[in-house]
């Protein structure tokens, strides 16, 4: 049986294939479990009810369309970040409060932590967890990313040094605001209107979703560029309550230190790391990449040379808890 939701996005009620619109979900818990593990691998907005017509959607037709994205080469936009946005707070409660031994999570009851979220309703936290959490820190880019950040928050690290890596994470683990960062936003930083408005950021999304040949509804295209727009602004990359502007350039070099590290066990090195591409979402330019290493390096946080295009990157530890321990006593 097919139900559609408000958005236009088609849920078909069976365990085997996708997810209950959260107005359902509640009310069949029997199903709950055995569709958790599937949604929370399952873009968001990738089947719409004009193309499905009535046809049920199986497991193996997600796959295949998930592994076939638009050009075989681009990821699936998802619509997650129009329901949640940044959630700092929240994803710093789950970070902390994660447990790695027999967490595969399948299953928001069995890991949620207790009084998670305050005074947040269990409900409204399961479902943070579900469509935030479990997409960003569990199985996103790089995958257990919560335990990359993990040492951070247990070493009581500044929240302003955390922020910037909470961003990182949300947007490796969300292309379209990866994209709309490093593309829309640097482009306009470089301008002499700083300003960002709604109207044009739909009007980016709509682009690129033609490009990936994916279809939304006008109402889902808004509520993104809302959400993506506040998302932006509570990361520091815009700023305005109401009209959303480019904030002015910063990251303190202990975020950056412990990013480039992150980047270099990832497998950057050198070059590669200086002209790294997610540094476009913290709106650094190559050059302004070389004064965070010499910065970074003036502070021992890592050893930098550079000879022309040849760079020689160093990092005083092996492992992100030992990399922590160097942030936090400095």
């Amino acid at each position: 049986m097919l139900w559609d939701d408000e958005e236009g996005v088609v849920h078909v009620t069976k365990p085997n294939v996708m997810c209950l619109p959260d107005r359902l979900y509640e009310h069949h818990r029997p199903l709950q479990k055995s569709i958790l593990s599937l949604e929370n691998r399952l873009p968001v907005g990738v089947f719409e009810l004009s193309e499905l017509s009535g046809k049920q959607i199986t497991r193996k037709e997600i796959t295949q369309r998930m592994a076939k994205s638009p050009n075989n080469q681009e990821p699936v936009y998802t619509t997650r970040l129009q329901k949640g946005g940044a959630l700092i707070k929240d994803m710093r409660v789950f970070v902390r409060g994660r447990c790695d031994e027999g967490d595969d999570g399948a299953s928001d009851n069995e890991h949620l932590p207790q009084n998670v979220l305050g005074k947040i309703t269990r409900v409204r936290a399961k479902d943070v967890y579900r469509r935030a959490f479990l997409p960003r820190f569990v199985n996103g880019d790089p995958q257990d990313a919560w335990k990359l950040i993990r040492p951070l928050e247990d070493r009581e690290v500044a929240s302003e040094v955390l922020t910037p890596l909470y961003y990182w994470m949300t947007a490796r683990a969300e292309p379209i605001l990866y994209d709309f960062a490093a593309d829309f936003v640097l482009d306009r930083s470089k301008s002499h209107d700083p300003g960002i408005r709604v109207d044009e950021t739909t009007q980016w999304i709509s682009g690129r979703l033609k490009e990936r040949k994916q279809a939304w509804s006008v109402t889902v295209r808004l509520k993104m560029a809302r959400g993506m727009l506040a998302a932006l602004r509570d990361f520091g990359i815009l700023e305005g309550r109401i009209k959303k502007t480019v904030a002015p350039v910063y990251l303190p070099v202990e975020s950056f230190a412990y990013l480039a590290f992150l980047l270099h066990i990832l497998g950057s090195d050198g070059a590669g790391l200086v002209n790294h591409p997610d540094w476009r979402l913290y709106l650094l330019t190559p050059k302004a990449v070389e004064r965070m290493f010499l910065d970074a390096d003036q502070n021992h946080l890592l050893k930098f040379e550079a000879a022309g295009r040849v760079y020689r990157i160093e990092f005083p530890a092996e492992t992100p808890e030992e990399m922590a321990d160097v942030i936090s006593k400095r």
